[in-house]
């Protein structure tokens, strides 16, 4: 059981690729805490390993040394199998290309995550429901019935936060939120995200925009494989370091 108060922990955590004089280092000893209920924000230039620690973190990945506790478990080497288990029972994802499926209405979209957690025994019926409420929640209720292509992008982001909502996650990892998104939408989807945080969701986000980043309460800043920064305190200043896309 976690009774450090942390939802995510890591050690040491390391992730090479590829062998010999062709190695590269992606994260190098990474020692990160989240705490359950945070708004991070996580940031660095391209190259920066800040996408491998997310998929390290969302249990896509695992590392090649270290440790990574999530919810206090040790997840660092489980299966493949083991991973999906702990990824869907944990974490809801939000993408900025949306990863909707084009030919599926919303509800359908958002049923998705449901088809996989072995923990839920609901028909057909159930789960249209249930999509129906994550959709009611964002905003959407009435566009149940609509595909991707016949919604804007704001509406589509909106889809994309119900579905990682269905499983009633316990983190949200946000990548790149509102990088597809005009200002009005992005000003809508930050407001999702603060409304989740307020109601106990622990959200890490990655993002390269600094007006964005100012959201979250914590700014990390990660470069060369390696936390380069920790603002507890807000974004401080690592968004005077971030570099532009």
């Amino acid at each position: 059981m976690n009774t450090n108060g942390y939802v995510i922990e890591t050690h040491d955590l390391a992730r090479t690729y590829g062998s010999g004089d062709a190695t590269v280092r992606a994260l190098d000893g990474v020692d990160l805490q989240v705490k359950r209920g945070e708004f991070v924000a996580v940031m660095g230039p391209s190259g920066s390993g800040k996408s491998t620690l997310m998929n390290i973190l969302g249990c896509l990945d695992r590392p090649t040394a270290g440790l990574y506790y999530l919810s206090g478990e040790d997840v660092s080497q489980l299966s493949k199998t083991e991973l999906a288990s702990a990824r869907n029972r944990e974490i809801g994802f939000v993408f900025q290309s949306y990863n909707l499926l084009p030919r599926l209405s919303a509800a359908k979209n958002v049923m998705l995550p449901l088809l996989y957690n072995a923990d839920e025994h609901l028909d057909a019926e159930e789960r249209y429901e249930l999509a129906i409420v994550a959709l009611e929640s964002v905003g959407l209720g009435d566009r149940v019935e609509h595909r991707p292509n016949e919604m804007s992008g704001g509406q589509q982001q909106r889809v994309a936060i119900a579905r990682a909502l269905i499983n009633k996650p316990s983190i949200v990892l946000a990548d790149e939120p509102t990088g597809n998104l005009d200002t009005q939408s992005s000003v809508e989807i930050m407001d999702l995200l603060h409304q989740l945080h307020e109601e106990g969701t622990t959200i890490v986000m990655v993002t390269h925009e600094p007006d964005i980043a100012a959201h979250a309460q914590r700014a990390i800043c990660v470069r060369d494989g390696k936390i380069e920064s920790d603002g507890r305190d807000g974004p401080g200043g690592c968004l005077d370091r971030e570099e532009p896309r």
